[in-house]
């Protein structure tokens, strides 16, 4: 399971829970949440930019009626627009934020400019890594990039693990890591092990949860989702995440 798959697949969760769920796919030209859940959309956040279209016509609905946002990484265009241009799309975003319990941004990989403005805007950072040593190297990069007094919330997710005992192995390694040399907390947020019903369910174009709901990946993603449930709960979201982000593309008109 990849992390646009954990994304997807954690959106479900959290609407089988009651929760209002839209996800922005922002995986700068490689966007394939639509084709993870059997959809099939044309526009993009690109034609809102444009003018072509409004975000209400671009949104899919996916299972359990999650509303899918393709196209998400073309946020960056937006300060190219004429004023009245910016304010009517960012009060199309916000509108959406307003109108969801979560919104969750499936960024690409790295931490390059528009991934960094995404993560630092964002209220929770779940940082997928896995066992792997280069992976491991990448999620300590990331946290170092990140980790400062007025960022976002961090929590790990261990993928692909092959047992429980190794992802706590790995999370114990990053959070002492960077307690240590960036005296940053890092929370857990479990892990997701391997499971060949996760390959299935890609092949089959349906999300993980819909297609094998009883496998051990669909049993940590609902694991997950309560997590995120409960913080939500203890943390009340202020929709403040394209407020944030109308202020670093656009410090200006904000």
């Amino acid at each position: 399971m990849g992390k646009s798959n954990i994304a997807l697949n954690l959106a479900v969760a959290l609407a089988r829970q009651n929760a209002k769920v839209g996800i922005f796919d922002a995986n700068l030209g490689l966007g394939n949440i639509d084709l993870l859940c059997g959809l099939n959309g044309y526009w993009n956040l690109s034609h809102v930019i444009t003018g072509a279209r409004s975000l209400n016509e671009i949104v899919l609905t996916g299972p359990e009626g999650i509303h899918v946002v393709p196209g998400a990484s073309g946020l960056a265009d937006v300060a190219d627009c004429p004023p009245a241009a910016q304010r009517e799309i960012f009060s199309q975003l916000e509108d959406f934020e307003r109108s969801h319990d979560f919104v969750i941004i499936d960024t690409g990989p790295g931490i390059h400019r528009a991934v960094r403005d995404f993560v630092l805007s964002a209220g929770l950072v779940l940082l997928v890594t896995t066992p792997e040593p280069t992976a491991l190297a990448d999620a300590y990069a990331t946290v170092k990039a990140l980790a400062n007094g007025d960022g976002p919330r961090l929590e790990i997710v261990v993928n692909q693990a092959a047992s429980a005992a190794q992802a706590d192995a790995v999370i114990q390694r990053l959070q002492q890591t960077a307690r240590l040399f960036l005296n940053a907390d890092v929370g857990s947020a479990g892990s997701v092990p391997h499971d060949p019903c996760v390959s299935a369910a890609v092949q089959r174009r349906h999300p993980l949860l819909v297609e094998y709901s009883d496998s051990p990946a669909a049993a940590a993603i609902n694991q997950l989702a309560r997590r995120m449930m409960q913080l939500a709960r203890n943390r009340p979201s202020a929709n403040e995440f394209f407020p944030k982000i109308r202020q670093r593309y656009l410090p200006a008109a904000a």
